[in-house]
């Protein structure tokens, strides 16, 4: 059986008749979601490979009401933390037979809800949104739309959400300063309008509260996620006559923010000043010193979320994932007769 030349569209009605079926067999034959193991069927499928035939996924799968895609939100894919969600979502997806399709907002809540239209356009069956504001619509509005949509990384605690558990992450990056000896623990959080920014926050306090450390306000800065935003805090924190022991910052690029600031400063991280960040992004291990951090597993993160599109209404429709601290270089243990009190 000679291949179609090249320019030739092979249609299902070829292929049937080489086969010898009738088209609806052909077509059930080549159906990747059902595909039967008969020989008749391997007999088919033989025959469209031999002839060139290329399935029309997306139009057999409008035929059935789906397009066999999700569409994705992220901030902006520049952010190692959102690229590498974007990574997990893809593969979880695909190992449901769906395609991830991705669109950035800048942070800006016009941009995301014309990008999610824009995909809505495309039919995509659900969206996953990874962006972070918490005063943000969309969410809402896709709730009374019933459009089906999953968030992950953060929550507004009535959509169907998947993320780590920032308290639990907080706590454990504190907790884990105050069992090396530290007393004097500043921490840098991200902005007041997201729900990691809130609950990171939230978990050092208790981690704080439960061994009797009451912070110095000016110790607890809420700011960006960027590694800008982690400098400015340093220069704050490293630069004043009294200053803390050891920093809890709120994600990795925070972190490598100060540790810059150290390093002006002529501070060794993990010897003058102890460092957790948060996330555990590749470049965490292989810092000069290696950065002591928080692991996300985004892999069952980005699982759940693809459970939760694929299954509308199920519960708990808020699903996190327990983070586990990673200890490395930068968190030495407080040095006798350093403090940070003046």
């Amino acid at each position: 059986m000679e291949r179609a030349t090249p320019g030739t569209i092979v249609t299902l009605k070829d292929v049937a008749a080489a086969s010898g079926v009738s088209i609806s067999t052909a077509s059930r034959a080549l159906d990747e979601r059902t595909a039967s193991r008969s020989a008749a069927a391997a007999h088919v499928r033989k025959v469209a490979e031999e002839l060139g035939y290329r399935r029309n996924s997306f139009a057999s799968s409008l035929r059935r009401g789906e397009t066999r895609t999700l569409g994705v939100l992220v901030p902006r894919l520049s952010d190692t933390v959102m690229a590498l969600m974007f990574e997990e979502l893809e593969r979880a997806a695909a190992a449901r037979g769906y395609f991830a399709m991705v669109a950035t907002s800048g942070d800006d809540p016009n941009d995301e809800r014309r990008a999610a239209e824009t995909l809505l356009d495309r039919n995509v069956d659900g969206l996953i949104l990874a962006t972070a504001r918490l005063d943000d619509e969309l969410p809402r509005l896709l709730r009374e739309r019933n459009v089906a949509h999953a968030l992950v990384l953060r929550t507004d605690g009535a959509s169907p959400s998947a993320l780590g558990d920032d308290e639990v992450g907080g706590y454990l990056a504190v907790r884990h300063l105050i069992d090396l000896g530290h007393r004097d623990i500043a921490v840098v959080t991200g902005p007041s309008f997201t729900s990691t920014g809130i609950a990171r926050l939230a978990g050092a306090r208790r981690a704080l509260n439960e061994a009797g450390i009451v912070p110095r306000e000016d110790w607890v800065i809420a700011g960006g996620y960027g590694i800008e935003n982690g400098f400015e805090a340093g220069e704050a924190l490293l630069d004043a006559a009294a200053r803390p022991t050891a920093v809890f910052a709120a994600n990795d690029n925070i972190a490598m923010g100060i540790m810059s600031a150290a390093h002006r400063h002529h501070l060794r991280i993990g010897a003058d000043v102890a460092l957790v960040g948060y996330n555990d992004t590749p470049l965490a291990s292989r810092l000069p010193t290696p950065l002591t951090s928080v692991h996300v597993h985004l892999d069952q993160i980005a699982r759940t979320a693809i459970d939760l599109i694929m299954e509308p209404g199920s519960e708990p429709r808020v699903r996190k994932s327990i983070p586990t601290l990673i200890p490395r270089e930068s968190s030495g243990p407080r040095v006798e007769g350093k403090s940070g009190r003046s």
